[in-house]
């Protein structure tokens, strides 16, 4: 009988003793920090980064509490808010924000949870914000000084972060543009610019492209009557030229000179099917006709009379 009932308070001291050390006992991981409380009373802090080490620790069982804290890098993520800047424009602005817990009692005592202390760093990143961005131009804000004004930004949330315990790692604008009806009142702007510039360029296209054509037709007019009077010069020249050899011919040999024009003169006039002369056969015109040498007949010297005219049809004095 009393074996037994040995048996069974070992056992049931046995049961307790490992229900005490398993309630007594806890760990705190490589990304983990620990405050353990004694009746809602901080009794230790147990930061890994610090002088404790990750590890197996213990506490009093049901007296002792222990609250364990994330050592890693937390996010928050803030929600589009339209933010008005120094030049008077209106921005959309996406942002995000990384940080970490570096005190853990204070944490515990200023906000106590991840969950509100992601609500007091928003409230804080939004106030900031608008701070800084209402301070500063569109064009700074998008182009020049982005990365200044982050750091400015970071800087303002840190100091009021530090109250919580928590340190700002990084924090950015993901992205800053204009809402949807400024977008588009931009985007029409933009094409308007675009147009008139387009319109200049033309005009000035189409300038460029009549005082060339000018100077062009200038020059064709100025070259034109250049060869003109280059040509008549030379037609002049050669008729001058011509005039001396036909003068110089005519003093070597007047007699051929006679012939030649009266040659010249024939073929002039006796052009084409339909040509008629009404002359007498003995006129200075035929001389060469019927002499060679050009001399007269006879009855022409002796004064004979000559016909007058001759019409249609006639068969003396007539050359068709």
């Amino acid at each position: 009988m009393n074996n037994p009932a040995l048996r069974t308070g070992l056992l049931i001291a046995a049961a307790a003793v490992a229900i005490g050390l398993y309630a007594s006992a806890f760990t705190v991981g490589q990304m983990q920090q620990a405050l353990v409380l004694q009746l809602g009373r901080v009794r230790d802090v147990l930061n890994p980064t610090g002088q404790n080490k990750p590890g197996l620790y213990f506490k009093v069982p049901f007296v002792d509490s222990v609250v364990l804290f994330d050592k890693r890098v937390l996010d928050l993520d803030l929600p589009v808010q339209t933010l008005l800047t120094a030049d008077r424009q209106n921005l959309e602005v996406d942002a995000f924000a990384r940080y970490r817990i570096v005190d853990p009692l204070k944490f515990y005592q200023s906000v106590g949870t991840i969950a509100l202390a992601n609500q007091r760093l928003a409230s804080f990143t939004n106030s900031a914000l608008r701070n800084v961005l209402a301070r500063s131009s569109r064009d700074a804000i998008v182009r020049t000084d982005r990365a200044d004004l982050m750091n400015q930004i970071q800087e303002d949330v840190n100091r009021q972060a530090k109250g919580l315990g928590v340190e700002i790692v990084d924090l950015r604008m993901t992205r800053v543009d204009l809402p949807a009806k400024n977008s588009q009142a931009v985007y029409d702007r933009m094409t308007s610019e675009r147009k008139k510039e387009a319109t200049d360029i033309r005009a000035n296209g189409d300038q460029a492209a009549t005082l060339i054509r000018a100077k062009a037709d200038r020059d064709v007019t100025v070259i034109l009557a250049e060869a003109n009077q280059k040509a008549e010069e030379m037609r002049g020249q050669g008729d001058a030229d011509r005039n001396r050899i036909l003068a110089e011919a005519f003093g070597a040999d007047a007699g051929f000179f006679a012939f030649y024009r009266s040659m010249q003169a024939y073929e002039q006039a006796l052009k084409g099917q339909d040509t008629r002369l009404v002359v007498s056969p003995n006129s200075d015109f035929f001389r060469y006709f019927g002499d060679p040498q050009g001399r007269k007949p006879d009855s022409a010297r002796s004064g004979s009379p000559e016909p007058a005219a001759a019409g249609p049809g006639a068969t003396t004095g007539a050359v068709r």
